[in-house]
């Protein structure tokens, strides 16, 4: 009851914000399709997934909303036709010299999980530095402070480049880190390394598309065994109100 609680609290913030300019915040709709849905290296389900997101901003602050629609079923650990995921996130956004940072909080929750699952809780840090123009150097630090109680750490680095006025390419890559307890199979270690290509056509100035290409796989298989999933893809669309 407390998760349906909170989701129900951030919902109707959400919405708050994202009608009648009650904050003048600005709001984005995102819908992305991938042919899987892959998380820090683990797979959650081979095949297609729609993930839906309601990201909205005042200043530093920032609220979303983001879930995983499983279009397929995944070796009956799910169903297809239902969302096996809802993410709620609260974040603060701030630059101390020429580092960007961001602080804040996740509850992660499993609507149709059978047995029912408990909700995860992290907080988290991040902060990212660009050295040269279009690079992006980041670090990130999530700990678990319900169930787990340990901590997932990655490091990353993206190149983006303009190639008109409305259509761009970033590649980036990342590898993780994770505690014993947050680990797979309870050894901590370097977990996963994922690599990404993507491409973003802007239609206007409120309206987005994007395609990518992405991989995934262990960095070592006693803590992380290998997959069923390390190379998939997806399309998406962005409309910013």
């Amino acid at each position: 009851m407390k998760k349906w609680s909170v989701l129900s609290t951030i919902l109707a913030s959400l919405i708050l914000g994202f009608s009648g300019n009650l904050w003048g915040a600005d709001a984005t709709f995102d819908v992305t399709a991938n042919s899987a849905y892959v998380w820090r290296g683990i797979t959650f389900n081979d095949g297609a997934v729609l993930q839906p997101s309601l990201d909205v901003t005042k200043g530093g602050f920032g609220m979303n909303v983001w879930g995983n629609y499983d279009l397929d079923d995944y070796d009956d650990t799910l169903d297809n036709g239902q969302f096996s995921e809802i993410d709620l996130t609260l974040s603060y956004g701030f630059a101390i010299k020429s580092v960007d940072m961001s602080v804040g909080y996740i509850e992660y929750l499993f609507p149709n999980a059978s047995p029912a699952l408990p909700a995860g809780r992290e907080v988290f840090v991040t902060c990212g530095v660009e050295p040269i123009k279009g690079l992006s150097l980041g670090l990130a630090v999530y700990y678990e402070i319900d169930e787990v109680e340990d901590i997932y750490a990655s490091i990353s680095a993206a190149y983006g480049y303009s190639i008109s006025e409305a259509l761009s390419v970033e590649i980036g890559v990342s590898a993780g880190y994770v505690g014993k307890d947050y680990s797979v199979v309870g050894e901590a270690g370097m977990n996963d390394i994922c690599a990404s290509l993507s491409a973003s056509y802007a239609v206007n100035e409120a309206l987005g598309v994007t395609a990518g290409i992405y991989y995934a796989d262990t960095l070592d298989e006693d803590v992380l065994p290998e997959q069923d999933v390390t190379t998939y893809g997806g399309i998406g669309a962005s409309y910013t109100f």
